[in-house]
């Protein structure tokens, strides 16, 4: 499989853009990038700023150099590079062309779609059930099925089960946000012999991505700007952004008291008062690894 290989595609493909990134901006759970050419993208939020930042703010640097970011240890960070390389990938003009050098229209619907998964052993990287179209009937098809999860439920194998039940799984499913904690390479080199999808709004359309082992890639592009970014204040949405800090500060405290979990809202790299809507609003879209077949 492809180990930290993984970066290196990702980023080979953003070296000649003259694309820069115009915005970025965090959420409780999600943060966003906006492109000069007004491409936007997203990333799973994920905590963590033990480490210093390897670069400075990513606004008006080159898509290219603000996507090193991905490989940052400081999670912040890390969110916003792979949200910079998810705009880049996951537009419509990139699907536009998967689908004319393949011939086929690519398919609208769950990450399991198609997938015949009678009598198979599954593992999912990330609590999916009732995410990605992943439902409880899909799964009863499997003869077993395995949810790994770095928080476990009642059920769950925490994420160290990985090393033991990816390499015997026929079927491996990862979450998207596997790539900004680094764990990504480890999990494709554990799955090597099975069929591996990467599913989630964090996942790059990218196809050289394919090359790894990766049999589909389900990402979502962001149709317009407005279906993403709402100019509004509401503390009660648990992914909001705030322009001052002590909006800031307000909702992250309103936020743990409800959730009893302490969420970082990273306000200064924000230009305006935002809150993020579903991302159902979103087009989820797949591509199988045949989809770029000369």
């Amino acid at each position: 499989m492809g180990n930290q290989r993984y970066y290196e595609v990702l980023l080979s493909g953003l070296k000649d853009s003259d694309l820069t990134v115009k915005n970025i901006v965090h959420g409780v759970s999600w943060t966003a990038a906006v492109l000069s050419n007004g491409n936007a993208g997203v990333a799973m939020h994920t905590e963590g700023e033990s480490r210093p930042r390897r670069q400075g703010r990513l606004e008006g640097m080159s898509v290219f150099q603000a996507a090193e970011s991905v490989l940052s240890w400081n999670m912040e960070e890390a969110n916003e590079g792979m949200a910079v390389i998810n705009a880049f990938y996951n537009s419509r003009k990139n699907l536009a062309g998967f689908e004319k050098k393949s011939g086929q229209k690519l398919p609208v619907g769950g990450a399991l779609d198609g997938i015949d998964l009678k009598g198979k052993t599954l593992a999912m990287i990330g609590h999916l059930l009732g995410h990605s179209g992943i439902r409880e009937e899909l799964l009863s098809q499997c003869s077993e099925y395995y949810v790994l999860e770095r928080e476990p439920r009642e059920g769950d194998y925490p994420d160290s089960a990985c090393e033991y039940i990816l390499p015997q799984s026929d079927i491996v499913v990862i979450t998207g946000s596997a790539s900004m904690n680094k764990t990504m390479p480890r999990l494709l080199e554990l799955a090597e012999n099975a069929e591996v999808i990467l599913t989630g709004p964090s996942v790059p359309m990218c196809p050289e991505l394919f090359s790894l082992g990766i049999s589909r890639l389900y990402g979502v592009i962001i149709g317009e700007l407005e279906n993403l970014f709402v100019p509004h204040l509401d503390i009660s949405v648990s992914n909001a952004i705030y322009a001052t800090e002590a909006q800031n500060n307000a909702a992250i405290q309103a936020y743990s008291n409800r959730r009893k979990i302490v969420s970082a809202i990273g306000a200064h790299f924000s230009r305006r008062t935002i809150t993020f809507k579903s991302l159902g609003k979103a087009i989820n879209l797949y591509i199988h690894n045949f989809a770029i077949l000369n």
